[in-house]
């Protein structure tokens, strides 16, 4: 039985990853920005007989992760796991998109990642033992077209899993990445927008959108993508990068292995964008 706190756990597959870790015996402690959903995993959880701490806070309220940490210690005097979920998409040309929106992808994104980790490093320090997840992307590797804030939110959060697991690790502490592509959810459709009239962007964001449509038609579904994640917290030893299924393997090694070029030609072939 572990404690593992989830950030994002309402929807999706935060939502499963937290009914997969009940279902095994878990503790479950989180939190969510959506109150009804909250209140509906809650719910669940519940009927499971499962033991949780569930609250309703913004990624962006840093004393109240403070005041969530302090809560969950409280009732269950450690925790073994903190799987950093939540996130939030952005997409559009670079040249068209809104900086003040780009920003708060960053600060939800990067900054919410390192809060929830660093409120909870402190304990697991002391503890000799901890293992903190991180949901990244393929693109925290492969950087895609239209999606220059996400993948650098992502990039961000993979440089910043990847630096500090030369700092914990010598406490006991774990740090992994989960690399998903796509999940078979609305996440993408609902930031999919097409540029105006007249961009000079248009026509390629549109073959991209339905490129993207027909990948996530068979993409892995969320309860796929949790069991994968589910498995990683419960590892005594997980690796450091994951992926969810054999595309997202493929991809990465292919960018690590082939010449630039031969890589943009790919990617660009593969979403249907090329000039």
């Amino acid at each position: 039985m572990q404690v593992v706190v989830i950030t994002g756990l309402a929807q999706g597959i935060g939502r499963e990853v937290a009914k997969l870790l009940a279902a095994s015996g878990n503790v479950v402690a989180g939190f969510d920005i959506d109150a009804g959903a909250v209140g509906s995993l809650k719910s669940e959880l519940d009927e499971m007989r499962a033991e949780s701490l569930l609250e309703v806070l913004d990624i962006r309220d840093r004393p109240g992760i403070l005041r969530f940490r302090d809560q969950v210690l409280g009732k269950f005097g450690h925790v073994d796991a903190v799987l950093s979920n939540v996130g939030i998409g952005f997409f559009g040309p670079f040249e068209e998109i809104d900086l003040e929106g780009a920003l708060r992808c960053m600060e939800i994104n990067v900054i919410g990642t390192a809060a929830i980790f660093q409120a909870f490093v402190p304990a697991m320090r002391e503890r000799r033992s901890g293992k903190l997840v991180a949901v990244s992307s393929l693109v925290g590797e492969i950087p895609f077209p239209f999606e220059s804030i996400y993948s650098a939110s992502k990039f961000a959060v993979e440089g910043l899993a990847l630096s500090m697991r030369y700092e914990v690790e010598p406490f006991g502490i774990r740090v992994s990445l989960v690399q998903p592509a796509q999940v078979s959810t609305d996440f993408a459709a609902k930031i999919h927008v097409l540029p105006p009239e007249g961009s000079p962007y248009r026509e390629r964001v549109r073959r991209f959108i339905q490129r993207d449509k027909e990948l996530i038609r068979t993409a892995p579904t969320p309860r796929q993508a949790a069991a994968v994640i589910a498995g990683i917290i419960e590892s005594e030893r997980p690796a450091v990068c994951n992926q969810i299924d054999f595309k997202s393997r493929f991809f990465l090694k292919l960018n690590r292995f082939l010449p630039r070029a031969l890589r943009d030609r790919i990617l660009l072939g593969q979403m249907d964008i090329r000039v």
